[in-house]
């Protein structure tokens, strides 16, 4: 679209131009061209109807003269290159503490492939950047309209994949990964697209990095009152033009960027078309490389059209989450500390320009809120008394005068610099350098000398930092930060912004809600402490499910326990708290996009969880207890252990069976004891397992795959769960043929072996004792001997009765073995030991210390029990002579024992005289005859008491009473 020049204004500007060219290359060449075409894209930019502005991303010059121009033009229509679809989110930006970032956030994808998901895109917002200018004032002004026209989020994946780097890829400070892994989108990205430029401008402008240069040479001079709109406007498109047409031939890049500005002005012209807005009173903010754009479609007057893709069926949640300087810095490559500089920068431009920025009317963290009022009331009246400025002189060639000026020299404020210099100093002492008044006074002078060096009359920040870094940074870094990053915190810190709660989703609203009677300030940052009586304070378990809840859901740190637990079956009386959910507020915010409640989030996890690709059976149970902890949900605990069951069908390997067997424990001791009955799908999975673990056994005893703590767990769930699935239809013979079938050849699993045959009882205890005594014996087999014992301290899993016996091999071990054998496989010993059973190590320790004397002194003349020879069976006889403690004898030599028993069964005739022989069966049927009555009533018996003194005996009572002995015995036979 160069052409034919359709203006003279430039004219003057082209010949000394082509002139240069000629002067420096010997003849019309590439040079002269590109020189040329600039001044044309110069000249085009200027000439369209409509307005133009562009800008940088996070520059206090753009910001400054945007709010200047704002207040002079007060255009109807402001069209912003932001993302379209992010539109409804910027009225949130009053109620949060800038910075902070939009945000578009898509946990499930349709129309890309899925190892993208989750897609996030953000979009950072600052006080000092020309953007939030035209936000606060096309929000805060009557009858403006803010029409954000840049590609949406769906289209930035569409068209650009890749190559954004994240702050998770640099090594950054933790405030730095604010945005996550998100894709960011900026207005204005301004940076040399050729190496070699950027590489040729550092050195030749004395400076480090592109930010420092920005700073120097477009900063300064742009932010100078003397610097009018046209011609920022003019030196602006000039640096766009510069970039785009010395940016390398990166197609990808090139198509993409081009799209965008297809994209940008075929929103705008269906805007204006829709309704009907003079071009006259709008305004176009963008990127200075965008604003010069070359494509057919560029202007209100494009020839060319533009088809824009659909949307594709992806969901995408859009809301703001916090951002801070260092994030912005990692997210887009920007030297450390320069966004806390231009923030410092802008501050000092608005108090030498005397411009009035706007901003949003109750935006939280500004320092006077009264004049933010006041200034949006006068901004109010302007719009309806003072009219836009009706002059042409925005053509006019402000760009030979501003090539051709010297660069005004701003004087040195001493008072500034010493400020500066006494503040690093104290903030160093407070970090731990040995810094004094002596450092103060060398960081002023070498900063003078470092920008006299650099050809520079006044140091700016960047030498300030490089002089403070030479001269109170020696060897080593005392404390947590250097000297740079001190630097960066007096220049205005590493500003972390906060999303109000007003701004927030509902679900970060519901759980700030339900932790209210805390009385805690959670939005603030930093770790609070909160502790939780809920014996004394009912009210708080909810609070405590919640915070359960937060910390199964967010990043470690956010919510993290310091007193108390929640297991199956358990509840703590009493918590302690540490909670940091302003530090994590983006994360708590990325909840929202999932759901209304941290319930249905937590319940969707789950879900997702257990009915993954990547799902095992330990998963789902996994999933399970946590629905049994959190949620307390039957529904759910049931529908996803019916899932587990299916999967344990269908799996055929045991990588899982160690965590498998302890979820069903805890599942199954908690069920039994807080439920009447067992639920169907864990008596299914038991008796499925059973079976299931029963035809792999074989197998895993040969798999080399598989590890002994693997087959140990089967066993382990075999023998643990074996009377509850007999009790639900298994076969004992299935366990006894897996075991008689499995013929290990590695050691820890021949011990694994032996350990099960002496469960199922067909091999004894002596036996394996002689097995081990033999392997002891054979000298071949003694350096095997600690994986043997590895198989046996992982056989106390499923058998934990053999703990005596491990003991005892072990112990044979260090008291058979000659130190020459001994030595050199104990290594070997601890090593296998600690990696292969340390959690089994406790029940060896506490078995060993109960066999083990507890004295040093007693060691010596110990015997082990497995060396104390049997004692023989115990045999009690009769000494002759001795007499015979019977019943009735016992009852006189206790009588303390006798009236307690008396007084219990309410007895009050007390003891018989020493001198009566004791009655007979007979006699005391005379004598108490209620009881024999009540005996004779439940026999069935008729008849009365004989007369006195014809008592009979034993035998002949039987003779005369033959029903009564027949009812007797028949008694007795049924018990």
């Amino acid at each position: 679209m160069s052409g034919p020049h359709e203006s003279g204004t430039f004219t003057a500007l082209r010949g000394q131009l082509q002139d240069a060219a000629t002067a420096f290359a010997g003849g019309p060449d590439a040079l002269e061209g590109i020189l040329l075409g600039m001044v044309d894209d110069v000249d085009r930019a200027v000439r369209e109807p409509l307005e133009i502005f562009p800008v940088c991303h996070h520059s206090p010059a753009s910001a400054t003269a945007m709010a200047r121009r704002l207040r002079e033009k007060q255009p109807k229509v402001v069209y912003l290159e932001l993302c379209e679809d992010m539109a409804p989110l910027l009225t949130e930006l009053r109620n949060c503490r800038l910075p902070v970032a939009v945000q578009a956030f898509a946990g499930d994808v349709d129309g890309f492939p899925q190892d993208w998901a989750p897609l996030s895109v953000v979009a950072p917002i600052t006080e000092a950047s020309a953007e939030y200018q035209a936000i606060a004032y096309a929000l805060d002004t009557p009858g403006v309209e803010l029409v954000l026209v840049d590609r949406s989020a769906d289209h930035v994946f569409q068209w650009d994949t890749g190559g954004v780097q994240t702050a998770e890829d640099t090594d950054a400070p933790a405030e730095a990964a604010l945005h996550g892994e998100a894709v960011g989108v900026e207005l204005g990205d301004l940076r040399p697209r050729f190496a070699e430029l950027e590489e040729h401008l550092l050195p030749h402008g004395r400076v480090r990095h592109w930010s420092e240069w920005w700073h120097q040479y477009v900063e300064v001079p742009l932010g100078d009152s003397a610097a009018d709109h046209d011609t920022y406007r003019q030196v602006m498109f000039l640096v766009g033009s510069l970039f785009r047409r010395l940016a390398p031939g990166d197609g990808d890049r090139v198509r993409v960027d081009e799209d965008r500005e297809r994209y940008m002005w075929t929103r705008i012209r269906e805007h204006l078309t829709a309704t009907g807005t003079d071009p006259a009173d709008c305004l176009y903010v963008c990127g200075a490389f965008h604003a010069v754009s070359r494509v057919e479609e560029f202007g209100v007057h494009g020839t060319g059209t533009f088809a824009i893709s659909p949307r594709t069926a992806t969901t995408w949640q859009y809301g703001l989450i916090p951002s801070s300087h260092a994030a912005i810095e990692a997210q887009f490559g920007l030297a450390a500390g320069s966004v806390s500089i231009a923030s410092t920068e802008w501050a000092k431009s608005l108090k030498r320009t005397r411009v009035r920025p706007h901003r949003l009317e109750g935006q939280a963290g500004t320092k006077n809120a009264s004049a933010k009022k006041t200034s949006v009331k006068k901004a109010r009246g302007s719009h309806t008394t003072v009219p836009a400025p009706e002059s042409t002189a925005g053509d006019a060639d402000r760009l030979s005068g501003f090539l051709r000026r010297p660069p005004v020299l701003d004087g040195l404020d001493e008072a500034e610099l010493l400020g500066w210099s006494v503040d690093i100093v104290r903030a160093a002492r407070r970090n731990g350098y040995l810094a004094s008044t002596a450092d103060a006074i060398a960081v002023f002078e070498t900063s003078v000398l470092l920008a006299g060096m650099r050809d520079r009359a006044k140091p700016t920040p960047y030498d300030f930092q490089d002089a403070a870094v030479t001269c109170i940074e020696k060897d080593a870094v005392p404390g947590r930060r250097d000297v740079r990053r001190l630097v960066e915190i007096m220049m205005g810190g590493d500003r972390i912004g906060q999303v109000g709660y007003d701004a927030l989703p509902p679900l970060a609203r519901d759980v700030h809600d339900r932790l209210a009677p805390l009385g805690l300030k959670l939005q603030q940052r930093g770790v609070q402490r909160a502790l939780l009586d809920m014996a004394s304070r009912p009210e708080l378990r909810p609070c405590s499910d919640v915070l359960w809840m937060l910390r199964r859901l967010m990043p470690h740190g956010a919510a993290r326990p310091i007193m108390g637990e929640r297991r199956l079956g358990e509840r703590s009386i009493q918590e302690s708290w540490d909670l940091a959910l302003g530090t994590h507020q983006r994360a708590l915010i990325e909840l929202g996009y999932e759901g209304v409640s941290i319930e249905q989030v937590l319940e969707q996890r789950l879900r997702r969880d257990a009915y993954g690709p990547q799902a095992t059976t330990a998963t789902v149970l996994a999933a399970v207890e946590d629905a049994v902890l959190y949620l307390r949900s039957r529904r759910l605990a049931d529908e996803l252990g019916t899932h587990a069951l299916k999967l344990l069908a269908t799996e055929r390997s045991v990588d899982g069976a160690p965590e498998v067997l302890r979820r069903v424990r805890g599942l199954l001791a908690y069920y039994r004891t807080s439920e009447p009955a067992l639920p169907a799908w864990i008596e299914s999975f038991v008796k499925t397992g059973y079976a299931h673990y029963c035809t792999l056994l074989p197998m895993a005893f040969r798999d080399e795959d598989a590890t002994v703590g693997q087959v140990a767990a089967m066993l382990g769930f075999l023998f643990s769960m074996e009377s509850l699935a007999l009790s639900l239809g298994c076969d004992r013979a299935q366990l006894e043929l897996a075991v008689a079938q499995s013929h290990p050849e590695e050691p820890s699993r021949t011990a694994l072996l032996w350990a099960a045959q002496v469960q199922l009882g067909t091999l004894s205890r002596a036996e394996l004792r002689d097995r081990c005594d033999a392997l002891l014996d054979n000298p071949l087999v003694v350096p095997a001997y600690p994986r043997y014992l590895s198989g046996f301290v992982h056989a106390l899993e499923p058998v934990p009765g053999l703990a005596d016996v491990v003991v005892e091999a072990v112990s044979n071990a260090f008291g058979r073995l000659p130190d020459a054998v001994l030595l050199p496989w104990l290594p070997l010993l601890i090593t296998t030991m600690r990696s292969g059973a340390a959690e089994l190590a406790p029940l060896l320790i506490r078995e060993a210390g109960r066999v083990f004397p507890g004295r040093l002194a007693t060691l010596d003349t110990w015997i082990p029990p497995w060396r104390t020879p049997p004692a023989p069976p115990a045999t009690r006889r009769s000494q002759p002579g001795a007499p015979h403690h019977q019943g009735a004898a016992l009852l006189p030599a206790h009588p303390a024992t006798c009236d307690a028993v008396a007084e219990l069964l309410g007895c009050t005739e007390g003891w018989t005289q020493a001198d009566v022989p004791p009655a007979s069966g007979a006699g005391l049927l005379s004598i108490h005859p209620t009881t024999c009555d009540a005996v004779a009533e439940l026999l069935g018996c008729e008849g009365t008491w004989a007369a006195s003194g014809s008592a009979r005996s034993g035998a002949a009572l039987t003779t005369g009473h033959p029903a009564t002995a027949k009812a007797l015995n028949s008694l007795l036979t049924q018990s």
